[in-house]
């Protein structure tokens, strides 16, 4: 078992979801950031928890060499979708599509399946497959 497979582990046995790892550097630190959801939603004593059920998991697997600060916290209104699970997952939210091509597609997430998904925007209905996507995320119109 590899040290996300641990990680989802302990998350779901706490009533949560594993939704990304991601490691990141901020102001000369390492960062491991945990993101996790619930349907319920996640709280700061939910992420406390969860923070306190991995920490041993995560002295045993070190990741990053060791030298990090570790956060675990929900992916927010607005959040990163990176696998295809987070694309379906988000059918029926607002999302912003950068694809090879530079283009950027803003709408309604129609459908996703493991190939491609479908994005309703004010143009019409656009079809974008996951191998052209450089980058996509849920948005929130205030």
């Amino acid at each position: 078992m590899n040290l996300e497979e641990s990680i989802k582990l302990a998350v779901e046995s706490l009533g949560a979801q594993l939704y990304d790892i991601v490691n990141t550097k901020e102001h000369d630190k390492n960062i491991y950031r945990v993101y996790v959801t619930s349907p319920e939603g996640i709280n700061l004593d939910k992420c406390a928890e969860i923070s306190r059920m991995i920490s041993p998991i995560l002295d045993v697997n070190e990741p990053m060499s060791g030298e990090y600060t570790l956060e675990v916290s929900s992916p927010g209104i607005e959040r990163k979708l990176r696998k295809t699970e987070h694309f379906k997952a988000s059918i029926g939210e607002k999302v912003k599509v950068k694809d090879i091509a530079t283009e950027i597609y803003k709408g309604e997430l129609l459908s996703a399946d493991d190939e491609k998904i479908i994005i309703k925007t004010e143009f019409g209905e656009e079809e974008v497959s996951y191998s052209s996507i450089l980058s996509a995320s849920t948005y929130f119109e205030w």
